[in-house]
């Protein structure tokens, strides 16, 4: 039987960006917490209700657990990947501090993509073909060699930049050139994986793990490249939707395919994984066939950004005893509600981004927000009480309705009222047809 203390709680969640904000939105809404800490938080979880900042860098452990002892916090909850793949999780464990996350040897599965894809075909699971690599000359063989391999990975952890989908020979020999001889992503790098490249359509499915149960949450799909039509290069994210378009026709097949072995594997690797897996799929369609099979693409050991903007919208549960039974192994006594109304996320950007942030420009929010439409703050801080740019992706925009498109209206009617100096955002979030028929 899961056991939450009945005594108002205190939350600590790490990180200072969209998912996070929403993280401390939904977990501030639980009767159970009495305050959610934020470090080190942005402009938006300084002002949300029960919430405040906290002036802690994620990568101070020491600072941070002692944080949660003079505090007595009951639960942290991890957002970034680095953070995870430094060991903060096998860190706080060590102190006794409840943490949801996995481990550093569960979160290899996200900052090392060599090992989940040889986690991938060790038990099976549904994946492109791949080879890797360590050097520029052994890249620009395989590419040779291999008509496929036009899908180029770095290894290690690159802040959601580290991939490039090739058209022709060219565009794969300036690619190998920026990783190796640019050392663009520096030591996550040293390995290079290829990848056969796939056609279809992608979606972010969301999993709750125990070390021995999952517990999938509403699926979404995310928006990664730059541009309108998904053209320009890959980014952070520039929005998202939940459901996918397609989801619901080919779910037996995710949950065969994807959920049951997935599992297995989990517990036959031994890695004990307690936190949310998040894993990437392409609902890929053979060229010559016309037959359509889930590929998965990629482990993420934490909530996406900005799916969890678009996934969280559409919780009606409290997110909270849920992210306690995984910290003690009881996620099978959970059960989660979810709205039948869509959502759409769309993320205003500094208008250079990927290639660099905005800072310290003035950004005006409308005081009244309409009912279902949510603000989330990433790339913002407050200097002088006033709300001003810190990033790249600067806000996420989310709007709830039982229309994806209206869904997608709504986000975009309050974008038009919403301005910092050089705001850009794609303008076909929601409104993108499907590449599925």
């Amino acid at each position: 039987m899961l056991s939450i203390p009945k005594h108002s709680l205190k939350i600590l969640v790490i990180g200072g960006g969209g998912r996070e904000h929403a993280l401390v939105w939904k977990l501030a809404q639980s009767p159970l917490v009495e305050k959610v800490f934020c470090a080190p938080g942005n402009g938006g979880t300084a002002t949300e209700n029960k919430s405040e900042n906290v002036d802690i860098k994620i990568d101070e452990f020491a600072k941070l657990s002692q944080f949660c002892l003079d505090q007595k916090i009951d639960l942290t909850v991890v957002g970034p990947d680095n953070a995870l793949a430094a060991g903060i999780v096998d860190y706080f464990k060590e102190k006794s501090l409840r943490i949801f996350g996995p481990s550093k040897a569960a979160a290899r599965l996200e900052w090392s993509k060599s090992y989940a894809k040889q986690f991938m075909a060790k038990y099976n699971l549904p994946t492109a073909k791949f080879l890797t690599c360590n050097s520029y000359n052994d890249a620009l063989r395989i590419a040779k060699a291999n008509a496929w391999a036009q899908v180029i990975k770095v290894d290690g952890l690159a802040l959601g930049k580290g991939v490039y989908v090739c058209n022709n020979k060219d565009s794969v020999e300036n690619s190998l050139k920026e990783i190796f001889e640019e050392n663009k992503f520096g030591h996550a790098a040293e390995t290079v994986l290829f990848e056969e490249k796939l056609n279809g359509e992608e979606m972010s499915l969301f999993l709750l793990c125990d070390g021995k149960d999952i517990l999938p949450l509403a699926p979404s799909q995310d928006f990664k490249r730059r541009f309108d039509d998904d053209c320009g290069p890959n980014t952070g994210g520039m929005g998202a939707i939940s459901p996918p378009a397609n989801y619901d026709k080919f779910k037996d097949i995710f949950f065969e395919s994807i959920f049951k072995p997935l599992q297995t594997a989990l517990r036959s690797e031994a890695i004990n994984y307690q936190g949310l897996l998040y894993t990437g799929v392409l609902l890929h369609q053979d060229q010559a066939s016309g037959q359509i099979q889930p590929k998965i693409l990629e482990f993420n050991a934490r909530f996406g950004d900005p799916e969890t903007q678009a996934v969280l919208l559409r919780l009606k549960s409290d997110l909270l005893p849920a992210l306690w039974a995984c910290t003690e192994g009881k996620l099978a006594e959970i059960n989660l509600e979810w709205s039948e109304e869509k959502s759409c996320c769309v993320i205003a950007v500094n208008s250079d981004y990927p290639e660099k942030s905005s800072n310290d420009k003035t950004i005006t929010i409308p005081s009244q927000s309409p009912e279902k439409i949510i603000v989330f703050h990433a790339g913002t801080k407050l200097k002088d009480k006033n709300l001003v740019t810190a990033g790249g992706r600067v806000l996420a925009v989310v709007a709830l309705d039982a229309h994806l498109e209206q869904a997608a209206k709504k986000t975009y009617d309050y974008l038009a009222n919403l301005n910092f100096e050089s705001m850009d955002y794609r303008k076909d979030i929601g409104r993108l047809k499907s590449k599925i028929h």
